[in-house]
């Protein structure tokens, strides 16, 4: 895993979760208002998980036939015992939906950015969970034509 302080602005740390389209889309983050996000099963990706804090802001990446970033959510709930892993080791934390993204920003676009050349996305493609730099992240809301939203 990366060293956390790199990925921190201030109190705030960036990452990307990573749901195929049709299995839980961004719209339906949307109409539920928050989700726990479980069954995460890959080690990197727990401590990931872990290493969330409330507060933290997240890329929400459709993948499969999409691919692409479609908004930004918050995590509202630190890692806590993955419900869907009875006695086992895994973790899962709780997102609420912060704001879309005018644009999505395809995976194609991200390959095309200079910024991006070294974004985990591109370099390990199967990590469900990310660190994502500030710079990242500031590099996507810009492809995608979006404003951080005034706190």
């Amino acid at each position: 895993m990366t060293d956390l302080a790199v990925n921190r602005r201030g109190d705030t740390a960036f990452w990307l979760v990573k749901i195929e389209h049709d299995v839980y889309p961004w719209r339906r983050l949307v109409e539920d208002k928050s989700t726990v996000w479980d069954g995460v099963r890959n080690y990197t990706a727990r401590n990931n998980l872990r290493a969330m804090r409330a507060g933290d802001l997240v890329l929400y990446y459709h993948s499969g036939a999409d691919k692409a970033v479609v908004g930004v959510a918050r995590v509202t709930r630190e890692a806590f015992e993955d419900p869907t892993a009875k006695g086992e080791d895994w973790s899962a934390v709780e997102l609420a939906p912060q704001f879309p993204l005018t644009k999505s920003v395809s995976l194609a676009e991200m390959k095309k950015s200079a910024v991006l050349a070294k974004f985990m996305l591109i370099r390990q493609p199967r990590l469900s969970v990310l660190a994502v730099s500030p710079a990242e992240f500031d590099e996507i809301l810009a492809l995608g034509k979006t404003k951080l939203p005034e706190s």
